[in-house]
């Protein structure tokens, strides 16, 4: 990816048997979703162990934009990425999003049992939604249409 590149990080929490643990995301200015994690704490190392695995996979970004969580501050200064972070109260709002589809397959699944499990689970859902993720609203319906059966083609290969 050349040019501008911003990071959107969250967490969502998600309870496997009762237990709460927390998936963190990270998703790029156009609505991929770069890295999921899951923790069963959301502290400094948390976030920082998240981050650094995203930097290392993703390089670095012009922008980091989280929400209000001090761990996220915490973490960024060990780093020495102060200055990237933006916090807002409505900037997040791509990740807090990109949430949604994870939520409402969690519940046709009817939540999750194991943290393996709901781990393999969230970087798969991702890759899936990346690859068929065309952003409908921003594209004539033709050029979306011509898009979206390249993706199936391309996943109907893939699995062949």
């Amino acid at each position: 990816m050349r040019g501008f590149r911003q990071w959107h990080l969250d967490e969502v929490y998600v309870k496997i048997n009762g237990e709460l643990h927390y998936l963190w995301r990270a998703v790029d200015q156009e609505g991929e979703i770069l890295e999921s994690y899951v923790t069963k704490t959301r502290d400094q190392k948390a976030a920082l162990r998240f981050m650094k695995k995203t930097l290392k996979r993703h390089g670095a970004p012009n922008e980091i934009t989280t929400d209000g969580l001090t761990s996220y501050r915490a973490a960024m200064k060990e780093l020495g990425n102060t200055e990237k972070q933006e916090v807002g109260r409505w900037a997040n709002n791509r990740v807090e999003n990109s949430h949604l589809p994870f939520r409402r397959r969690e519940r046709a699944m009817l939540r999750f049992r194991q943290m393996k499990s709901l781990q393999k689970f969230a970087s798969v859902h991702a890759n899936v939604h990346n690859h068929f993720n065309q952003e409908r609203h921003l594209i004539h319906r033709q050029t979306y249409k011509t898009r979206r059966s390249a993706a199936l083609a391309e996943w109907q290969n893939l699995m062949a």
